[in-house]
């Protein structure tokens, strides 16, 4: 099993490492992809790579955090990747959700890290929360990988998956999709191309349903968490959408991810 997006490197999971990476270990990850948001987080997700052969290091400036940027934001970018081989793009993307988002930067920020991407033949990892047409937008008009990008936790409309698709897109199915409220969400996964798909946890964030939660976890204020191994339940539940067997979609998925992200 592979995760196509989390975030090991968080410091809400340090604390629990030893128990995580040993639990991943049983379960057979054999890749995650591990996504930076910031520049000051950048650090620890390279530090994560080459403590840890599993991980493939991920740099980007999420829309959360562009007002934090620093005037040598890209220039950092290009060096993390430099010195980084085998690292990806992302997560960036696009968000009109956060309070006092600011459309025309968060704009401005994407471009930038997708000509990045382009010119380096890198796949980028897209977060995307109330922006599908703004998003679709840039997808539609502007360059994108050759080798694809990732739609991570997909929750845009079913009507914009051809379109998507047919500009490079993947898809990751995450077991908070499992709420309840999250019906819609699930019937677009059922009708998804196969070799368009992947599966993710997003932990420390994004968990499933209490009843579906396998892993427990808590931060130092007890506050819950999504454990990485999380990954299985999203793999399992995938599969029943499909009508699949697990093994069937697992081998699917590794194809999948070895044409987006490389072997």
């Amino acid at each position: 099993m592979i995760d196509a997006h989390n975030h090991l490197h968080d410091a809400r999971l340090v604390p629990h490492r030893p128990a995580i990476f040993a639990e991943l270990a049983r379960l057979g990850i054999t890749r995650a992809v591990v996504n930076g948001t910031r520049e000051n987080d950048w650090p620890a997700v390279a530090a994560l790579a080459r403590a840890q052969s599993f991980v493939i290091p991920s740099f980007g400036l999420h829309p959360w955090h562009v007002a934090g940027r620093s005037a040598e934001w890209l220039a950092r970018l290009r060096e993390m990747l430099d010195a980084q081989p085998g690292a990806v793009i992302g997560e960036i993307g696009l968000d009109r959700w956060i309070d006092g988002h600011d459309p025309e930067v968060q704009r401005e920020v994407f471009t930038a890290q997708m000509a990045l991407a382009v010119e380096r033949d890198l796949p980028a990892t897209i977060h995307c929360l109330r922006a599908w047409g703004p998003l679709w937008d840039l997808i539609r008009t502007g360059p994108v990988p050759a080798r694809g990008f990732l739609l991570h936790a997909y929750g845009g409309p079913g009507e914009m998956v051809r379109g998507f698709v047919a500009r490079g897109a993947y898809f990751s199915f995450n077991a908070y999709f499992l709420h309840e409220r999250k019906a819609a969400q699930r019937a677009v996964f059922q009708h998804l191309p196969l070799e368009r798909l992947l599966v993710e946890t997003d932990a420390p964030d994004l968990r499933p349903p209490d009843g579906r939660n396998s892993y427990p976890l808590n931060d130092a204020n007890a506050q819950p968490l999504n454990h990485p191994a999380n990954i299985a339940l999203a793999y399992v539940t995938l599969a029943e959408l499909r009508g699949l067997p697990a093994e069937e979609l697992t081998t699917q998925v590794a194809e999948n991810f070895a044409r987006l992200f490389g072997k």
